[in-house]
C-alpha cells in the first residue's frame, strides 16, 4: 500500500457512517415536509416548476411524475437506503455494491434538491450532494483508500472553510471591527438553547471570538495539505470550532457535514481504539483507479470557477455552477443583521374583525413566537418552513409566493401544511380571517429573564400583512 496516505481505512469506515447519518436525516426531512411544501397542493408544487423549467438546466427523476405518493416514496427510499449504507453491509459486499448504493443516494437526493426550489436553495444541500458524488467512489471494505479521493474531500473542507472566511472578511465591517457576535447569536436564523448565554457573553469574548473565527476560517484550511500529524491538528482544530456553533445555533446539518469532511483529515492512528478490524489484506482494483483518476480529472477542470469565485472581489456564496452539483463554492454570513424581526402569524374566527377581537397566534416548531418559550434545540434536522420565514422577516411586507400559499393553506386548516407547525390555534374550525404582524425581537436581559421568565423582549412594529378572509 503506498505511503502515508494508506493508512485512512479506519477514516474511511467513520466517514461513510458520518455522511450516511447525514443522508438520513435530509432524507426523514424529505418524508416530513416535502409533500405540504412541494407537492400537488403545496406551497410551490414541484408539478409547476417542471412545466416551465426544462430537465437538462435542472435534472430530476420527478420530471417523470410528482405526485405525492411518489414523493413520499422515494424519500423513504432514501431512508431505507441511508440506513443500508450507514450499517456498511453495501461496503462488506464489494466495491460495486458500495458505489451504486452511493449513487442511489446521490440520484434521489439530487431529484429533490434540483426541484425543491427556495425551500433546498441552501448550502448544505448542495454540500451534501457533491461530498455523496465523491462517496460513490471510496471503494469497498476490502478495497485500500485511493489518495485521491482523500485529497479531493480535504479540498471540499478547504472550500467550505476558506469560502466562508472570504466572504466573511470581505463583507460586513462588523467582521474586521470584531464585533459581528455582538448580533449573530439573536439574529441568526434559528437561536437554540444555549444562543441566549452566548449573546451574553463579554464583548471582550466576543471580539476574541471572531478573532478565532477569521483564523480557523482563512488559516487553519493550509493544515489540510500538510503531512501528519499538521493535517490532523487543522482537522481537530475545525471539528472543536464546528463544535462551539452547533453549541450556539440551529445551523441545519452544515456543522455536522463539515465535522464530517474533517475525517479524512485524520489518519488512523486516531482510531485504534475502535473494535473493528480492516480485511487482512487490502487491494485496489486497476478499474476503481481509472474511475477515481477520471473523478480527479472532473474535480481539477470544474475547480476552476469556484476558485475563480473565491478570488473574485465580488464573490458569492453557496452557489453552484452546474445542475449536478459536482463542484460548487461555499461561504456563510458575509454580513450580520443587527435587528432581529419576526413575523407573527394571527387569526380569528370572528366574522368581522374589529379593535376588541382576541386573536390567535401559529406558533412555528423552530423559530421564535411566544417570548416565553426557550429557543429549541432542532439541528442537524432542517425547518424548512421556519428557515424561510427568517428571510421573509428580513422585509417589512410580503413579497413570496410561497407566504400568499402558506395564509390560503392556513385559511383553509390544510392538514398538512398545519403539520409544519408546532400548534393549531384552530384545532375544530380553521380561522375566517388571518393577519400578520411585524414585530422586533431581542433577547432578554439576564434581570429581564430572571424576573419575567422570559427568553425574548418583542415590540410591534406594524402590520406584515392586514387582515385577509380565503375569498381575497
Amino acid at each position: 500500500m503506498p505511503d502515508e496516505l494508506s493508512g485512512y481505512w479506519y477514516s474511511r469506515f467513520v466517514f461513510e457512517r458520518g455522511l450516511a447519518f447525514i443522508y438520513l436525516i435530509a432524507f426523514v426531512c424529505a418524508a416530513n415536509q416535502f409533500v405540504p411544501l412541494l407537492g400537488e397542493r403545496g406551497l410551490l408544487p414541484v408539478s409547476t416548476f417542471t412545466r416551465t423549467v426544462p430537465f437538462r438546466a435542472s435534472p430530476s427523476l420527478f420530471y417523470l411524475g410528482s405526485q405525492d405518493s411518489v414523493l413520499r416514496l422515494t424519500a423513504w427510499i432514501g431512508v431505507a437506503l441511508s440506513l443500508l449504507a450507514l450499517s456498511g453491509i453495501p461496503q462488506r459486499l464489494g466495491t460495486i455494491w458500495a458505489a451504486a448504493t452511493w449513487a442511489m443516494l446521490w440520484i434521489l437526493y439530487l431529484s429533490f434538491v434540483n426541484v425543491g426550489q427556495i425551500f433546498y436553495a441552501f448550502g448544505w444541500e448542495t454540500l451534501l450532494l457533491e461530498v455523496g458524488f465523491v462517496a460513490i467512489f471510496a471503494g469497498g471494505s476490502a478495497t485500500a483508500p485511493n489518495r485521491l479521493v482523500i485529497w479531493i474531500w480535504r479540498w471540499t473542507l478547504f472550500r467550505v472553510m476558506f469560502g466562508a472566511g472570504l466572504i466573511k472578511l470581505r463583507g460586513d465591517s462588523c467582521w474586521r471591527d470584531l464585533t459581528c457576535l455582538d448580533y449573530y447569536f439573536e439574529t441568526q436564523p434559528i437561536p437554540n438553547a444555549f444562543s441566549w448565554y452566548f449573546h451574553h457573553f463579554p464583548p471582550l469574548v466576543h471580539r476574541i471570538g471572531v478573532a478565532i473565527n477569521h483564523i480557523v476560517e482563512l488559516g487553519v484550511p493550509f493544515l489540510y495539505f500538510l503531512p501528519q500529524p499538521v493535517a490532523a491538528v487543522g482537522g481537530l482544530v475545525t471539528i472543536a470550532f464546528q463544535g462551539t456553533l452547533i453549541l450556539s445555533g440551529n445551523l441545519s446539518w452544515l456543522n455536522w457535514i463539515t465535522i464530517v469532511l474533517c475525517i479524512p483529515t485524520l489518519d488512523d492512528r486516531w482510531w485504534a481504539w475502535l473494535p473493528i478490524a480492516p480485511p487482512a489484506a487490502l487491494d485496489e482494483p486497476r478499474a476503481h483507479r481509472i474511475a477515481v483518476g477520471a473523478l480527479a480529472a472532473v474535480v481539477a477542470l470544474l475547480s476552476i470557477r469556484p476558485i475563480r469565485n473565491m478570488a473574485s472581489p465580488a464573490q458569492v456564496m453557496n452557489s453552484s455552477f452546474e445542475p449536478l452539483h459536482l463542484v460548487n463554492t461555499y461561504g456563510a454570513f458575509g454580513s450580520i443583521t443587527r435587528v432581529r424581526y419576526e413575523i407573527v402569524i394571527e387569526g380569528t374566527r370572528e366574522i368581522e374583525p374589529t379593535e376588541r377581537t382576541e386573536w390567535r397566534a401559529y406558533e412555528f416548531k423552530g423559530k421564535p413566537g411566544d417570548p416565553m418559550r426557550r429557543p429549541p434545540q432542532i439541528a442537524p434536522y432542517h425547518l424548512r418552513l421556519d428557515w424561510l420565514m427568517w428571510f421573509a422577516a428580513m422585509s417589512a411586507q410580503p413579497e413570496y409566493r410561497w407566504f400568499d400559499r402558506l395564509i390560503e393553506k392556513l385559511l383553509e386548516g390544510d392538514p398538512a401544511t398545519l403539520g409544519l407547525l408546532r400548534e393549531n390555534p384552530f384545532p375544530d374550525h380553521p380561522p375566517r380571517w388571518i393577519r400578520a404582524l411585524y414585530y422586533e425581537y431581542r433577547f432578554t436581559s439576564k434581570e429581564e429573564q430572571q424576573r419575567t421568565g422570559e427568553w425574548w423582549h418583542r415590540e410591534l412594529r406594524g402590520f406584515y400583512m392586514f387582515p385577509v378572509r380565503l375569498r381575497q
